[in-house]
């Protein structure tokens, strides 16, 4: 086997032998982390001006580490900066490069600290970021859907259970829950920030560190909340990568049950909706197709998320403390959700504020299927009919409209009234789409002017929000 020197490696002199090749390839993670490159530099740096501070480095020392981690960051962004898996992953990579720079200077900035508290704090440092980032686009998404649902609070549209016509509603109304359901993945990403933004800088290895540092100092520095209190935990924890995997899955579902939806929509059996083309993709071989490419791919991509999620549970579940190689499988699928989960909802907000509603083809749909059979029954009550008894008599009312192929707004008065005497000519007020959606006119109920004070009080909440 082809053997590798160990002798550029900052732990080399414990071994007697070379790493094989094939290891170093294999155990290395250079190749992904160095995107935790900027989120190095700052622990570094924050963690050279508290080394500073306790008389550790001098303040000239304190100088030159800045100066060297500058000049490293200029590179990587240039594309000058050259990556080595001989060294391991990106911590590795800089020190060197820094000592390279710098001299003795350098090889003292590790001093304090372990590669376990030093990834910890960078991917803790990145996520932060990255949940920032997410959530401004979930804000945005929410706006285009509550600026829609003001648009098309007069909509009418059939509302399903069991995908079989309901009651009438808005088509602003359903979007209006489209809201509510990002409203709460929001409150959960914001929530689960909160456990991102501790420091463990300062936990070494796993026992902290004989060296008198000041921790409180450099999570300041570095904008957390406060320094972790444990140091086992502080190396070992990686619940917050699961519990952000765990949200971003969530999201991800909400998101493919709007995609299944305007994938539905869109199909001409339905033709409820139009997406624009630039969200859609043809037919190599049928010319007339317009198939909705990113809400299919969206759909498909939650399974991608989903079992990322598995993947970091699976990765922690038998892992005793405190830090072990398992451990740097776990950047990837964090990597790759949060990418994931940012592209789903920039291509969801990019869209949906788009997409043109087709009132006809709603209503007709609306008016199928005896949409307004509960009305129907809401009315008997109100005349004093027991709910059970009012419950039989619009069942068989509707199975003679059936036989008659009418829908129940069609029947004439008596017709209807031959069920029950207490139907008379005011029926007609509530057997109308219009009606019985107008009737709904509470908190959360899909009357128009409800649907039009929660979108307005949403797009003023959005809007002062990213004031």
């Amino acid at each position: 086997m082809n053997k590798t020197d160990n002798t550029s490696s900052t732990w080399g002199g414990r071994f007697q032998e070379p790493t094989d090749a094939f290891v170093q390839r294999f155990t290395a993670s250079a190749q992904f982390d160095q995107r935790l490159y900027k989120e190095d530099i700052a622990g570094s740096k924050a963690h050279a001006d508290m080394l500073a501070s306790v008389g550790i480095l001098t303040e000239e020392e304190a100088k030159q580490i800045h100066w060297g981690l500058d000049k490293i960051a200029a590179q990587i962004e240039s594309g000058e900066f050259s990556w080595s898996i001989e060294l391991e992953d990106v911590h590795m990579n800089i020190e060197h490069a820094l000592t390279h720079l710098i001299g003795d200077a350098g090889k003292k900035l590790h001093t304090g600290r372990s590669r376990n508290d030093q990834v910890a704090t960078d991917i803790r440092l990145w996520l932060r970021t990255t949940i920032d980032d997410i959530a401004k686009e979930m804000r945005r998404l929410q706006l285009g859907i509550a600026q829609l649902a003001l648009t098309e609070a007069d909509t009418i549209m059939p509302g399903f259970t069991h995908l079989q016509t309901a009651q009438p509603i808005t088509f602003g109304h359903h979007l209006l829950a489209w809201y509510e359901m990002l409203d709460r993945d929001y409150d959960r990403l914001i929530d689960c920030q909160k456990r991102v933004n501790v420091s463990p800088l300062g936990a070494a290895a796993l026992a902290g560190t004989t060296f008198n540092i000041d921790r409180e100092q450099t999570a300041s520095a570095l904008g957390f909340s406060r320094p972790s209190r444990n140091s086992l935990d502080s190396v070992s924890d990686r619940d917050f990568a699961i519990e952000f995997c765990s949200t971003a899955a969530l999201v991800m579902t909400h998101l493919s049950r709007m995609s299944e939806e305007l994938v539905i929509w869109a199909s001409s059996q339905f033709n409820f909706v139009d997406i624009p083309d630039r969200f859609c993709t043809g037919s190599s071989i049928m010319p007339q197709k317009k198939n909705p490419d990113v809400p299919e791919l969206i759909r498909g991509k939650t399974g991608r998320v989903n079992g990322h999620l598995i993947s970091l549970l699976t990765l922690m579940k038998s892992q005793p403390l405190a830090y072990n190689k398992d451990n740097q499988e776990d950047k990837e699928p964090l990597f790759d959700t949060a990418d994931t989960l940012f592209d789903s909802l920039r291509a969801f907000a990019d869209m949906v504020p788009n997409v043109k509603s087709k009132p006809e083809s709603m209503r007709a749909a609306a008016f199928q299927g005896f949409s307004t059979a509960t009305d129907l029954a809401d009315y008997l009550v109100r005349k004093q009919i027991p709910f059970r008894e009012a419950h039989e008599i619009v069942g068989q009312s509707v199975a003679y409209a059936i036989e008659q192929n009418k829908d129940l707004s069609e029947l004439s008065l008596p017709e209807l009234s031959q069920f029950s005497q207490a139907i008379d000519k005011d029926v007609f007020d509530v057997l109308t789409l219009e009606g019985s959606v107008s009737a709904r006119d509470h908190l959360g109920g899909t009357a128009p002017n409800q649907v039009r004070i929660q979108a307005q009080a949403a797009i003023d909440f959005l809007q002062g929000d990213t004031q």
